[in-house]
């Protein structure tokens, strides 16, 4: 039912890859190419399994590359039947093979995790809870955005302009240099932005299905509800901006746009206000 996993987990994960046969589920904050190459040859390429990957994609990542987009780009073109999410402020480390085994872990999906570093790991072989697992990071799945074989594309390009002007900062002293670099940031970062709020992902959407996925497990106030949901998107949740009418200020803006998500739903007859409290129907 459970077994423990030890570093190096190399030949744990090829296991775990052997093992998929009609679907897969990859959690991970960072990622690397070595590991999704060598998934990628294990996967039964017959049987076209469905994969879901789930990742958070930010600015420093990029940078830094320890998300590397142009590896995840690689892998939806072997295997084209995997879809990408991304989820701002993702550090789970969980992978599902079908509804027979899931591996919850430390360790991301990249070389020095698999193979170097010291990791600890639990694998667990019970249907019952396996699809548990799998549901669960579906929920989490939905509460990020889909990211598109060609979106993929253009931040890996995007990334790879970053890093060039990012090193060139660092070597010199020019401030036509930084500013380059800066500009090439606030690039990437709308581009990340784009995509959490492109066409069926808009920011009232977001909130409608992370407002859904909170009261799942009981009542809150609107007041506990807004730290829950600034952890979660971060990207979306700007306490520098404020709304403003006719010079009169209202507050936070993300915080107007929550309150029209819990009226949203109330209208729709799937919330509902207790008291101060908010509850599913």
């Amino acid at each position: 039912m459970m077994q423990t996993i030890l570093s190096p987990w190399a030949d744990a994960f090829e296991v775990f890859a052997r093992s998929v046969r009609k679907s897969a589920i990859l959690v991970s904050q960072f990622i690397t190419a070595p590991p999704l190459q060598r998934f990628a040859s294990l996967l039964d390429a017959d049987n076209q399994p469905q994969v879901t990957l789930l990742t958070n994609l930010e600015v420093d990542s990029l940078l830094q590359e320890t998300v590397d987009v142009n590896a995840i780009a690689q892998f939806c073109r072997e295997v084209p039947t995997t879809s990408v999410r991304n989820l701002p402020g993702l550090h789970a480390k969980v992978y599902v093979a079908d509804e027979s085994v899931a591996i919850v872990t430390s360790g991301n999906l990249t070389n020095n995790s698999l193979n170097r570093n010291y990791e600890y790991g639990i694998q667990i072989d019970n249907s019952t809870i396996v699809r548990r697992i799998a549901c669960e990071l579906q929920d989490y799945g939905r509460l990020g955005a889909s990211v598109s074989l060609e979106e993929l594309d253009y931040l890996a390009e995007s990334a790879a302009t970053l890093r060039a002007k990012h090193s060139a900062r660092l070597n010199s002293s020019r401030s036509e240099l930084k500013h380059e670099f800066q500009n090439q940031l606030d690039s990437v970062r709308g581009s990340l932005l784009q995509l959490r709020e492109k066409p069926g992902e808009s920011k009232n959407a977001i909130f409608e299905r992370t407002l859904m996925y909170l009261l799942k497990n009981g009542p809150l106030t609107t007041q506990e509800l807004h730290p829950l949901i600034q952890n979660i998107h971060p990207d979306l949740c700007d306490d520098q901006m404020d709304l403003v009418i006719s010079g009169v200020n209202f507050g936070k803006k993300w915080k107007h746009s929550v309150r029209n998500a819990q009226q949203g739903l109330k209208s729709k007859g799937l919330i509902e206000r207790v008291g101060k409290q908010w509850q599913l129907v």
